[in-house]
């Protein structure tokens, strides 16, 4: 007996049932993709190369100082300037309690301060103005050219603003955390919970 030809409304249901399957196939296909992108790209992050690059400065005691400074400890980094009203004391502040609470629990915390303010931030301004914060901070300064070629190289955004007869500066705020390659391993945003930023600092030690 000969089987019926299928009619119009049953070749559009097979033909759609076709499209929905093709559909979803690509749907997954797609998600397998960026899920191993997405792997690959956090992977290169994890084993990149260390961040930020060369740079040659002076810390607070007038001594040289390149990027070996940010090699061999965990490292908080912040840059801001002397003249700072409140972000930059507030976050020095804040790092230097971490520290001294990190090394009560046995772990170690690098402090590196560079200022984006080189032409009042001499290394003298600089060991008053870290040194009452604590004795392991490092602070760095330099000439202009110095200075702004390692900030570019760390991403950091720094202006300069007319303040009537004088100026204060723009800067980014947050806190670079940098394991003892030198590796970018996240950050710690001003006014974050500090529970939440200790726990950062513990986990880049770790």
């Amino acid at each position: 007996m000969a089987r019926p030809e299928p009619t119009t409304r049953s070749r559009r249901a097979r033909a759609l049932r076709y499209a929905l399957w093709f559909l979803v196939a690509a749907v997954l296909a797609l998600m397998i993709l960026v899920f191993a992108l997405g792997r690959k790209e956090v992977g290169d992050a994890m084993s990149g190369p260390a961040y930020g690059g060369p740079f040659q400065l002076v810390d607070q005691r007038g001594a040289p100082v390149t990027e070996a400074v940010l090699r061999g400890r965990p490292t908080a980094l912040f840059f801001g300037f002397t003249h700072c009203p409140d972000v930059c004391p507030t976050t020095l502040f804040e790092l230097a309690g971490y520290q001294k609470a990190l090394k009560a629990d046995g772990r170690d915390l690098n402090i590196v301060f560079v200022t984006v303010d080189p032409a009042r931030d001499t290394p003298e301004i600089l060991r008053t103005y870290v040194g009452a914060l604590s004795d392991d901070v490092t602070a760095l300064t330099g000439d202009d050219a110095q200075v702004e070629a390692m900030l570019k190289s760390y991403g950091i955004y720094f202006k300069k603003v007319p303040q009537g007869a004088d100026y204060t500066m723009d800067h980014t705020a947050s806190v670079l955390l940098l394991d003892r390659t030198g590796a970018l391993r996240g950050t710690i945003a001003y006014g974050e919970d500090p529970a939440t930023a200790k726990l950062k600092l513990e986990r880049l030690g770790a």
